[in-house]
Protein backbone atom coordinates (compact mmCIF):
# COMPACT_ATOMS: atom_id res chain seq x y z
CA UNK A 1 0.00 0.00 0.00
CA UNK A 2 1.07 3.63 -0.47
CA UNK A 3 2.07 5.48 2.68
CA UNK A 4 2.34 9.27 2.50
CA UNK A 5 3.97 11.53 5.05
CA UNK A 6 5.60 14.95 5.24
CA UNK A 7 9.33 15.57 5.51
CA UNK A 8 10.64 19.13 5.44
CA UNK A 9 7.36 20.40 4.05
CA UNK A 10 7.34 17.91 1.17
CA UNK A 11 4.87 15.09 0.66
CA UNK A 12 6.79 11.82 0.43
CA UNK A 13 5.25 8.56 -0.79
CA UNK A 14 6.48 5.00 -0.36
CA UNK A 15 4.99 1.59 -1.01
CA UNK A 16 5.04 -0.48 2.19
CA UNK A 17 3.59 -3.86 3.17
CA UNK A 18 -0.23 -3.76 3.19
CA UNK A 19 -0.07 -5.78 6.40
CA UNK A 20 2.60 -6.66 8.96
CA UNK A 21 4.96 -3.80 8.15
CA UNK A 22 7.65 -3.86 10.82
CA UNK A 23 6.96 -7.43 11.89
CA UNK A 24 9.68 -9.09 9.81
CA UNK A 25 13.30 -9.41 10.87
CA UNK A 26 14.79 -7.48 7.94
CA UNK A 27 13.71 -4.66 5.63
CA UNK A 28 14.27 -4.13 1.92
CA UNK A 29 14.53 -0.48 0.89
CA UNK A 30 14.02 -0.15 -2.87
CA UNK A 31 15.38 3.01 -4.54
CA UNK A 32 14.37 3.55 -8.16
CA UNK A 33 16.42 4.88 -11.05
CA UNK A 34 16.27 8.09 -13.07
CA UNK A 35 12.76 9.26 -13.93
CA UNK A 36 11.15 6.22 -12.35
CA UNK A 37 9.20 5.65 -9.14
CA UNK A 38 8.31 2.85 -6.71
CA UNK A 39 6.34 0.96 -9.39
CA UNK A 40 9.59 -0.03 -11.07
CA UNK A 41 9.91 -2.59 -8.28
CA UNK A 42 6.43 -4.08 -8.56
CA UNK A 43 7.81 -7.54 -9.43
CA UNK A 44 9.80 -7.40 -6.20
CA UNK A 45 7.48 -5.98 -3.57
CA UNK A 46 4.48 -7.96 -4.82
CA UNK A 47 6.44 -11.16 -4.13
CA UNK A 48 8.75 -10.31 -1.24
CA UNK A 49 6.39 -8.44 1.10
CA UNK A 50 5.55 -11.71 2.86
CA UNK A 51 9.20 -12.24 3.83
CA UNK A 52 10.50 -8.73 4.50
CA UNK A 53 9.41 -5.28 5.57
CA UNK A 54 9.27 -3.34 2.29
CA UNK A 55 9.85 0.35 1.63
CA UNK A 56 9.75 1.19 -2.09
CA UNK A 57 10.53 4.89 -2.27
CA UNK A 58 9.24 7.63 -4.53
CA UNK A 59 12.14 10.09 -4.45
CA UNK A 60 11.13 13.78 -4.30
CA UNK A 61 9.71 14.89 -7.64
CA UNK A 62 8.90 11.31 -8.65
CA UNK A 63 5.65 9.35 -8.50
CA UNK A 64 3.43 10.67 -5.72
CA UNK A 65 6.21 12.55 -3.90
CA UNK A 66 6.19 16.32 -4.25
CA UNK A 67 9.12 18.57 -5.05
CA UNK A 68 11.33 19.26 -8.03
CA UNK A 69 13.85 16.46 -7.65
CA UNK A 70 17.57 16.88 -7.06
CA UNK A 71 20.64 16.98 -9.27
CA UNK A 72 23.22 15.36 -6.99
CA UNK A 73 23.45 11.89 -5.51
CA UNK A 74 24.40 13.43 -2.15
CA UNK A 75 21.11 15.34 -1.93
CA UNK A 76 19.07 12.26 -2.78
CA UNK A 77 21.05 10.33 -0.19
CA UNK A 78 19.97 12.84 2.46
CA UNK A 79 16.34 12.16 1.53
CA UNK A 80 16.81 8.42 2.01
CA UNK A 81 18.29 9.11 5.43
CA UNK A 82 15.26 11.26 6.34
CA UNK A 83 12.82 8.64 5.06
CA UNK A 84 14.48 5.87 7.07
CA UNK A 85 14.57 8.06 10.17
CA UNK A 86 10.83 8.59 9.73
CA UNK A 87 9.83 4.95 9.09
CA UNK A 88 12.44 3.26 11.32
CA UNK A 89 12.53 -0.04 9.38
CA UNK A 90 14.30 -2.98 11.04
CA UNK A 91 17.73 -3.95 9.68
CA UNK A 92 17.46 -2.10 6.35
CA UNK A 93 19.09 -3.40 3.18
CA UNK A 94 19.24 -0.72 0.46
CA UNK A 95 18.53 -1.98 -3.06
CA UNK A 96 19.08 0.72 -5.65
CA UNK A 97 18.83 0.69 -9.43
CA UNK A 98 21.07 2.93 -11.58
CA UNK A 99 20.70 6.34 -9.89
CA UNK A 100 19.42 4.33 -6.92
CA UNK A 101 22.59 2.23 -7.03
CA UNK A 102 24.65 5.40 -6.74
CA UNK A 103 22.48 6.50 -3.80
CA UNK A 104 22.93 3.13 -2.04
CA UNK A 105 26.71 3.30 -2.44
CA UNK A 106 26.82 6.89 -1.19
CA UNK A 107 24.60 5.96 1.75
CA UNK A 108 26.94 3.13 2.73
CA UNK A 109 29.78 5.64 2.87
CA UNK A 110 27.90 8.38 4.72
CA UNK A 111 25.64 6.35 7.05
CA UNK A 112 27.14 2.84 7.39
CA UNK A 113 25.51 2.41 10.78
CA UNK A 114 22.03 2.85 9.25
CA UNK A 115 22.06 -0.13 6.85
CA UNK A 116 23.05 -3.76 7.22
CA UNK A 117 23.74 -4.22 3.50
CA UNK A 118 23.46 -2.71 0.05
CA UNK A 119 22.56 -4.02 -3.41
CA UNK A 120 23.66 -1.65 -6.19
CA UNK A 121 21.95 -2.73 -9.42
CA UNK A 122 23.26 -1.45 -12.76
CA UNK A 123 25.58 1.04 -11.12
CA UNK A 124 29.16 2.17 -11.28
CA UNK A 125 31.94 3.89 -9.35
CA UNK A 126 31.51 6.51 -12.06
CA UNK A 127 28.35 6.65 -14.18
CA UNK A 128 29.06 8.80 -17.25
CA UNK A 129 26.06 9.96 -19.26
CA UNK A 130 26.38 10.87 -22.93
CA UNK A 131 26.10 14.71 -23.12
CA UNK A 132 24.07 14.33 -26.31
CA UNK A 133 21.44 12.46 -24.31
CA UNK A 134 21.20 15.27 -21.76
CA UNK A 135 20.92 17.81 -24.56
CA UNK A 136 18.38 15.62 -26.34
CA UNK A 137 16.11 15.59 -23.30
CA UNK A 138 15.85 19.36 -23.57
CA UNK A 139 15.42 19.52 -27.36
CA UNK A 140 13.52 16.34 -28.24
CA UNK A 141 12.53 14.47 -25.07
CA UNK A 142 10.43 11.85 -26.86
CA UNK A 143 13.39 10.78 -29.00
CA UNK A 144 15.74 10.77 -25.99
CA UNK A 145 13.33 8.55 -24.06
CA UNK A 146 13.13 6.17 -27.04
CA UNK A 147 16.92 5.84 -26.95
CA UNK A 148 16.96 5.29 -23.18
CA UNK A 149 14.41 2.50 -23.51
CA UNK A 150 16.28 0.88 -26.40
CA UNK A 151 19.57 0.75 -24.54
CA UNK A 152 17.97 -0.22 -21.21
CA UNK A 153 16.65 -3.57 -22.40
CA UNK A 154 18.34 -6.68 -23.74
CA UNK A 155 17.43 -7.03 -27.40
CA UNK A 156 15.33 -10.15 -26.86
CA UNK A 157 13.28 -8.40 -24.16
CA UNK A 158 12.39 -5.26 -26.12
CA UNK A 159 9.19 -6.66 -27.72
CA UNK A 160 7.73 -7.30 -24.26
CA UNK A 161 9.04 -4.41 -22.19
CA UNK A 162 9.84 -1.51 -24.54
CA UNK A 163 6.37 0.08 -24.65
CA UNK A 164 5.64 -0.24 -20.90
CA UNK A 165 9.04 1.24 -20.07
CA UNK A 166 8.51 4.05 -22.58
CA UNK A 167 5.09 4.81 -21.11
CA UNK A 168 6.54 4.95 -17.60
CA UNK A 169 9.43 7.26 -18.51
CA UNK A 170 7.18 9.47 -20.63
CA UNK A 171 5.18 10.27 -17.50
CA UNK A 172 8.26 11.65 -15.76
CA UNK A 173 8.90 15.36 -15.47
CA UNK A 174 11.62 16.01 -18.07
CA UNK A 175 13.47 18.48 -15.83
CA UNK A 176 13.50 15.91 -13.03
CA UNK A 177 14.73 13.18 -15.39
CA UNK A 178 17.45 15.54 -16.64
CA UNK A 179 18.46 16.29 -13.04
CA UNK A 180 18.62 12.58 -12.23
CA UNK A 181 20.89 11.82 -15.17
CA UNK A 182 23.01 14.85 -14.33
CA UNK A 183 23.43 13.48 -10.80
CA UNK A 184 24.66 10.20 -12.27
CA UNK A 185 27.08 12.03 -14.57
CA UNK A 186 28.65 13.84 -11.61
CA UNK A 187 29.22 10.67 -9.59
CA UNK A 188 32.80 9.77 -8.75
CA UNK A 189 33.38 7.39 -5.86
CA UNK A 190 36.80 6.25 -7.03
CA UNK A 191 38.59 7.71 -4.00
CA UNK A 192 36.11 6.34 -1.46
CA UNK A 193 34.54 3.10 -2.69
CA UNK A 194 37.00 0.90 -0.80
CA UNK A 195 35.82 2.47 2.46
CA UNK A 196 32.51 0.60 2.27
CA UNK A 197 32.61 -2.17 4.85
CA UNK A 198 29.03 -3.40 5.05
CA UNK A 199 27.87 -6.47 3.07
CA UNK A 200 27.31 -5.71 -0.61
CA UNK A 201 25.75 -7.64 -3.48
CA UNK A 202 26.49 -6.06 -6.85
CA UNK A 203 23.92 -6.96 -9.53
CA UNK A 204 23.95 -6.26 -13.24
CA UNK A 205 22.26 -7.58 -16.35
CA UNK A 206 24.83 -9.42 -18.44
CA UNK A 207 23.60 -7.54 -21.53
CA UNK A 208 23.46 -4.11 -19.88
CA UNK A 209 24.44 -1.40 -22.39
CA UNK A 210 23.65 1.60 -20.17
CA UNK A 211 26.01 0.61 -17.34
CA UNK A 212 28.03 -2.32 -18.74
CA UNK A 213 28.87 -5.27 -16.52
CA UNK A 214 32.50 -4.16 -16.23
CA UNK A 215 31.30 -1.22 -14.11
CA UNK A 216 29.69 -3.65 -11.67
CA UNK A 217 32.83 -5.79 -11.66
CA UNK A 218 34.79 -2.68 -10.64
CA UNK A 219 32.41 -2.03 -7.75
CA UNK A 220 32.62 -5.63 -6.54
CA UNK A 221 36.40 -5.71 -6.72
CA UNK A 222 36.68 -2.44 -4.78
CA UNK A 223 34.45 -3.45 -1.84
CA UNK A 224 35.96 -6.05 0.46
CA UNK A 225 33.85 -9.21 0.55
CA UNK A 226 31.34 -7.99 -2.05
CA UNK A 227 29.41 -10.55 -4.10
CA UNK A 228 28.83 -10.11 -7.83
CA UNK A 229 25.79 -11.43 -9.70
CA UNK A 230 25.44 -11.05 -13.47
CA UNK A 231 21.94 -11.99 -14.62
CA UNK A 232 21.91 -13.61 -18.05
CA UNK A 233 19.27 -12.52 -20.54
CA UNK A 234 18.84 -9.11 -18.90
CA UNK A 235 19.94 -5.60 -19.78
CA UNK A 236 19.84 -2.52 -17.57
CA UNK A 237 16.49 -3.55 -16.02
CA UNK A 238 17.13 -7.03 -14.52
CA UNK A 239 14.44 -6.61 -11.87
CA UNK A 240 11.92 -6.19 -14.71
CA UNK A 241 13.44 -8.47 -17.34
CA UNK A 242 14.29 -11.44 -15.08
CA UNK A 243 12.31 -10.92 -11.87
CA UNK A 244 12.40 -14.52 -10.58
CA UNK A 245 16.19 -14.71 -10.81
CA UNK A 246 16.53 -11.22 -9.37
CA UNK A 247 14.26 -11.93 -6.40
CA UNK A 248 15.97 -15.22 -5.59
CA UNK A 249 19.35 -13.47 -5.58
CA UNK A 250 18.05 -10.73 -3.27
CA UNK A 251 16.44 -13.21 -0.87
CA UNK A 252 19.60 -15.30 -0.59
CA UNK A 253 21.75 -12.25 0.04
CA UNK A 254 19.40 -10.91 2.70
CA UNK A 255 19.34 -14.29 4.43
CA UNK A 256 23.14 -14.41 4.46
CA UNK A 257 23.46 -11.19 6.49
CA UNK A 258 23.62 -12.00 10.18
Amino acid sequence: MIKQFKIGGREIACWINPRKFGEYEKSLIFIHGSGSDHSGWVQQYSKLHKQFNIVAVDLPGHGASSGSGENTVENYCLWIKKILDNLQPKKPILIGHSLGAAIALRFALDYPQDAIGIVPVGGGIKMPVNPDLLTGLKISPALAIELICKFSLAKENRPKFFEPLKKSLSQANIDVLHGDLSACAKLDLSGEINKIHIPALVVCGAQDKMTPADLSRQIASAISGAQLCLIEGAGHMPMLEKPAEFNETISKFAASII
